[in-house]
């Protein structure tokens, strides 16, 4: 993160307090799942589980529709490979899905 800024900015300062702002971010974000964990209780319920994982597969999810998507359909304007790796991708985690059911 402090390169391209430092590089875009020429400022040392800029590029630091950029570095420790997203370095920070993560600490903060474990504090706050410990604490949501925290507060159910010595075990959490089914409920805090799905509420957590779908927090999680919605950001996940979202990233790939803003950001992975068009920058893989950028590198192929003619859509030669990444709709057929998108299902293949989705396949191959549907059997996952599948395997572990048994």
């Amino acid at each position: 993160v402090a390169l391209p800024i430092y590089y875009a900015t020429d400022s040392r300062l800029k590029g630091f307090l950029f570095a420790l702002i997203s370095g920070i971010s993560e600490p903060i974000g474990a504090l706050i799942g410990w604490l949501v964990i925290r507060s159910t209780g010595d075990d959490m319920s089914q409920l805090v589980y799905g509420i957590l994982f779908g927090l999680v597969a919605g950001m996940m999810i979202m990233i790939c529709v803003l950001e992975l998507l068009p920058t893989a359909y950028s590198y192929d304007p003619t859509d030669k490979y990444v709709t057929h790796s998108i299902g293949a991708g989705m396949a191959v985690m549907a059997a996952s899905l599948c395997l572990f059911m048994v």
